[in-house]
Parts: C-alpha cells; structure tokens; sequence
C-alpha cells in the first residue's frame, strides 16, 4: 500500500474511551464518575470532545439514563476488546481485595440469590470491603449480548451450549426434587410413586415458553443455549406417560420465593432444584423428597466471556464463588 493510501485513524485521547465505555456500561453520568474517580463534569467534558471528534452525539439525556446512539451501539463492544486487548499488552495490575473498589455485575435468578448471596456478602465483608455487587435477571432475553458487551460480569444457572467466546466452570451438580408442606399426605406413604403424585396438583418453575424462544426447555442466543424451564419436563411426562396419566400443572411460576407460601397447608407439589428444596427445608421447615423417577444431575454453571478470564479481579471473584458453593454443598450433605 502506498504511503497516501494509508487510512487516518482519528487521533483520540484512550482516556475518552475509558470514558465512553464507562457510560455505555452504566448508562449515567454521575455512575461513570464514580466508577473512573472523576467529577460528573469531567465525565461530561470528556464526552463533549468525543463528540467531536467521532462527529456524532453518542449518547442521548431520557428519563431511563443515558441512551446510546445507533454509532455508539456499533462500536462499544469492539472498543471494549480493544481496551481489555491493551490492558492485557501492557500488563495488569495486581488486584488486593482488601483495598479494591470494584463493581461485578452477577445475572442470577431468584433461586441463586437467596442461596448464594448471603454468604458471598459475608465473604466480600471480610476480605473485599470496598467490592460492590450489581444483580441482574439471568432470564433477560439478551443474555448472551449483555455478556459480550462486558454489562454482565458473571452468570450463573443451567447452560446446554457454550460459545468459544465464553468460558465456564461449575459451582454444583443438582437434582429436581419435591417438595411439600409437613402435612402433605404423600408424606404418609413409605416412598413417593408415580401413580400418587399423578394426583397431585404441581408447581412447577419456568423462566421462558416457546414464545420467547425456547426450544426443548433451552433459549438460544448467540450460540448460548440456557435453560428456560428449571425441570426436565420431557423425562416426567415420558415417565407419567408409561402408567397411562399426565402431569397436571396448576401453577407455572418464573420465580420461587413465593413458594414457602403457596405451598403451606396445601394440597400441591413443586418440583425445585435440590439445593433450593435444602434451604426451604431449613427455613420453612417444608419437606423435600426424591422424584420417582431417574434423572441425570444438572451442572450448575458460572459463565463469563474469556476476555476476562486473565483478570485477577475477576479471577478473584470467581473463587469466592466456587469456595462459597463448596461450603453449600457440604452442609447439604
């Protein structure tokens, strides 16, 4: 190529990007300052003269935050891995927890928060004080997007598929369960069989239908495969389908903490994943037992995109994670 046909590329201060990519993540001003150290009026500044030079308004004021416009949209991820790609170049700083002030982002459901989120807090307590954590819905339709846009840190929950792009590793296994109220009169049999629980009205827990996408109890996007209904409903109807009966689901529910009260003193059934049923047990003195059926255990997965994979900050979290669902599962056991 010659000398004149050589492509201008702007010339840009890298701290109007660290800038830009602040706002595009938190969708505010005054966040941004926060999450950089500056003054809401330097972050302002800085987004005039982006403006500029990328001759475009970027981000538009409404009453939900900052919005980004169409340019902006386009170029946030991959100024994103250009970022992480000159951090990684340039070399990381070593992260101490005891005096690090970081947001992680976490996309968990109901179920994990009300297991994992205590004693994380705990842990962050002692070791991380100055270390927030954000929640979002892991059911959110743009998952996969969110995680390569780098708004979402880590997600936790049932995955068939992975990307490349997306690495994982796996906090548990886990087994559907039922559960009841104390004075539930299946109690009163010496086991559960198929044949009494075809009389029982079921709750069940799903995150998604068809409508949104899901195909076989999964949504995918993006090559993300992530499980819609947190029962394997295909193995219990084929079970109940081998003694002539069909399951009866009288309440389908996206979430579950409601579920210590829809089941006190009544007549119906949930189908929950072990460690949920472990900890109503404890709490609500509700009562797990085993499916009558065979069903293979589900690993329960943290997942995050593999550009974060070498930062000690992040490496550091996802160890809290695994050291807090060790903890789980040996009291469960």
């Amino acid at each position: 190529m010659l000398r004149d046909e050589v492509p201008r590329v702007p010339r840009i201060d890298l701290n109007l990007l660290r800038v830009f990519d602040a706002v595009y993540e938190d969708r505010s001003i005054l966040l941004a300052s926060k999450r950089l150290h500056l003054s809401q009026s330097a972050v302002s500044h800085a987004l005039t003269r982006l403006r500029e030079s990328l001759q475009d308004e970027l981000f538009i004021r409404t009453a939900r935050g900052m919005q980004p416009s169409a340019r902006a949209e386009a170029i946030a991820g991959p100024l994103r891995e250009a970022l992480l790609t000159i951090q990684r170049t340039v070399g990381v700083e070593a992260f101490d927890p005891a005096r690090a002030t970081r947001t992680f982002t976490l996309a968990i459901n109901d179920y994990l928060s009300s297991v994992l989120l205590a004693p994380l807090l705990r842990r962050l307590a002692q070791q991380a004080p100055g270390v927030d954590l954000v929640v979002r819905p892991v059911t959110r339709l743009d998952l996969a997007e969110q995680i390569d846009v780098g708004r979402i840190d880590l997600a936790l929950g049932v995955f068939a598929e992975l990307p490349r792009r997306v690495h994982s590793t796996c906090l548990w296994q886990q087994q559907d369960v039922l559960l009841m109220d104390p004075g539930h009169p299946l109690l009163k049999l010496p086991e559960v069989t198929l044949e009494a629980l075809a009389d029982c009205p079921l709750i069940t827990l799903s995150v998604g239908g068809q409508e949104e996408g899901a195909v076989n109890g999964y949504i995918l996007e993006r090559g993300l495969a992530r499980q819609s209904e947190m029962f394997d409903r295909q193995r219990l109807e084929q079970a109940f389908a081998s003694i002539g009966r069909q399951p009866r689901y009288q309440l389908t529910l996206p979430h579950s903490l409601v579920l210590p009260e829809l089941l006190a003193q009544s007549p119906l059934v949930a189908i929950v994943p072990g460690p949920l049923a472990r900890a109503f047990e404890r709490r609500f003195a509700l009562c797990p037992r085993a499916l009558p059926l065979a069903l293979e255990a589900a690993p329960l997965m943290a997942i995050w995109h593999g550009r974060n994979s070498a930062d000690p900050a992040h490496a550091w979290l996802r160890q809290q994670l695994l050291e807090v669902a060790a903890t789980l599962s040996a009291e469960s056991h």
